[in-house]
């Protein structure tokens, strides 16, 4: 088989990777500038370390990026955590199977801005939730679930939007794992949690990384469900930035927030990464 030279290579990717490279470059260094004063939209342009020191003493950030690391470890956890018994359940068609993965996928074809205002009818003071409980004697009277202190409700909604796109990674590798094997492991005595651990679970890493990485990443730079069900008394580092930009006019301070946000998104996905890499087994080649 032929194969091009390098040069057409480059040709062939250059409208990609330089429309990737002109828009996140250009972007990356708009702000980074600004969080050091150059380029500045207010006033004049010098370089200086003013507003990271200044930030990096703000309490109000501190609370965001621990409320907005926290929301996020949850989410990607408990989506990843309930996408696999969904997928296992789902791996084998059967009748209904299609409408039943139809439904559960629903989310993600939902704004982000519309599933809280309709997650918001389902969680609040008088919603679905507290109302049926009420109705059914479980309760006396409702649970504070929207704008609680800790962030539950925020929990919820990341997990209940994050959960068809875990569904999805972790879909394609259990079904890419032949029956014949799990059918030798039970065939050799393995339960189906055995099954699961030794099997299931590290062929799937792959998929999870990925899954928890990406989860992470869009859970901890999320405006909509913090702004609507998250806690009166504390902003999320997307609210924390929008407000310091257009409320108080500190632009570079606000790409100060961006910077934060960027780079604890590749610190956790180093830290997931190194978590998970060393657990990913290679048992031997499939033929």
């Amino acid at each position: 088989m032929k194969t091009l030279p390098s040069w057409k290579l480059c040709l062939l990717l250059l409208p990609s990777i330089g429309t990737i490279a002109l828009l996140m470059g250009s972007t990356l260094y708009m702000v980074v500038s600004q969080s050091f004063g150059l380029h500045n939209m207010m006033g004049d342009s010098q370089f200086s370390f003013e507003f990271w020191q200044d930030s990096l003493q703000d309490t109000k950030l501190h609370v965001a990026l621990v409320y907005s690391v926290k929301v996020a470890v949850f989410g990607a956890i408990g989506a990843t955590i309930m996408a696999y018994p969904l997928v296992l359940w789902l791996r084998k068609p059967f009748t209904g199977s299609t409408a039943i993965t139809g439904m559960l996928r629903a989310p993600m074809f939902i704004p982000g801005l519309v599933a809280a205002f309709l997650m918001v009818n389902v969680i609040s003071y008088h919603g679905i939730i507290n109302e049926s409980m009420i109705w059914l004697g479980i309760i006396d009277k409702p649970i504070r679930m929207q704008n609680d202190s800790f962030g539950w409700g925020v929990i919820v909604l990341q997990i209940w939007k994050q959960l068809p796109f875990a569904m999805i990674l972790l879909a394609g590798a259990v079904n890419s794992i032949r029956s014949d094997v799990l059918d030798a492991a039970s065939d050799l005595g393995a339960s189906s949690w055995q099954r699961f651990t030794k099997i299931i679970f590290p062929l799937t890493l792959p998929a999870l990384q990925v899954s928890l990485i990406l989860i992470f990443i869009g859970a901890l730079g999320d405006y909509s469900f913090y702004s609507i069900a998250g806690p009166k008394n504390a902003y999320s580092l997307a609210m924390l930035m929008h407000i310091t930009s257009t409320e108080f006019f500190e632009w570079n301070k606000s790409a100060v927030i961006a910077v934060v946000i960027m780079l604890t998104a590749i610190v956790a996905s180093l830290i997931i990464s190194l978590a998970t890499t060393p657990f990913m087994k290679k048992t031997g080649k499939l033929k």
